[in-house]
């Protein structure tokens, strides 16, 4: 008969304890550095810079304002030019152009709703008031610069082409100008913000600027209707520009028409940051 082993008692080991806290704290080898306004405009920039619709809208703008502007230049004579600025030709430009800022404005925005990349950038950036203000800071900062060397270098080639024909001065129609169109173009961004849709944004601007320039010929027609018709045709967006270039008057500069459109600008703004802050993306 075999001897029964006798049986080996061992301890069982003790089970782990998942709950304790590493001896070491984890510390990161990439540096930690808050987040400010500044890297939201690094973002923004690269962005508008890089995506085709900005080239192409900026592309177009250039080719009316300049183009349209150097032919009008030469179709002319120093005679025309006798109480009127050097800029005059590029007004005809811009009556087309700021179309131009407009589609840009509300794209800026909106094409990241239609894609979707509109979460990823929020991700990036849970502040979303940021995320706007930078998007306006670049986007005019943009469109000024743009148009200021757009006008400016029309009114440089007119007055080349018809030198002393005009004492009128023409620096402040440049800035007054770039101004306004890209004052349109700011409020189209905030209209797109709201919207967040692009083909609705931009035919809501389009009535914007379009409705007051054609609705003015029929309130007229009755009288009843006469003040109103008067009041909007002084205020829209072409007849504004023809004042800010001097087109009527010397004396008047559109400064009334540029403060209208710095308060519904103001106004929209407003609108995009509180919608921001309440709905979902």
């Amino acid at each position: 008969m075999s001897t029964p082993q006798p049986q080996s008692h061992q301890q069982a080991a003790p089970a782990p304890n998942w709950q304790s806290a590493p001896g070491n704290a984890y510390t990161s080898p990439i540096p930690v550095t808050p987040t400010h306004l500044g890297h939201a405009l690094t973002s923004e920039w690269t962005k508008i810079k890089s995506v085709r619709s900005t080239m192409w809208t900026l592309g177009v703008f250039l080719l009316l304002v300049v183009g349209i502007g150097l032919l009008v230049a030469a179709q002319t004579n120093d005679n025309d030019y006798a109480d009127v600025p050097y800029t005059i030709p590029a007004f005809f430009g811009l009556i087309l152009g700021q179309i131009c800022l407009i589609t840009l404005g509300v794209l800026v925005i909106s094409s990241e709703y239609g894609t979707g990349m509109i979460r990823t950038t929020f991700t990036a950036s849970p502040q979303r008031h940021r995320v706007l203000t930078a998007k306006l800071l670049i986007f005019f900062a943009v469109a000024f610069v743009v148009s200021v060397l757009a006008i400016g270098f029309v009114g440089l080639v007119t007055s080349g082409m018809h030198s002393g024909a005009s004492d009128a001065g023409w620096g402040g129609t440049v800035l007054m100008g770039a101004l306004y169109v890209s004052l349109l173009g700011v409020l189209a961004l905030a209209v797109g913000s709201m919207l967040r849709h692009s083909a609705g944004a931009i035919t809501a601007m389009l009535g914007l600027v379009l409705v007051p320039a054609i609705l003015p010929a029929f309130l007229m027609i009755s009288d009843s209707m006469r003040s109103l018709g008067e009041k909007m045709q002084d205020y829209n967006a072409p007849n504004a520009l023809a004042k800010i270039f001097q087109i009527d008057s010397e004396t008047d500069t559109g400064g009334p028409q540029l403060t209208l459109l710095i308060c519904v600008t103001a106004a929209a703004i407003a609108g995009a940051y509180a919608l921001l802050a309440r709905r979902d993306v």
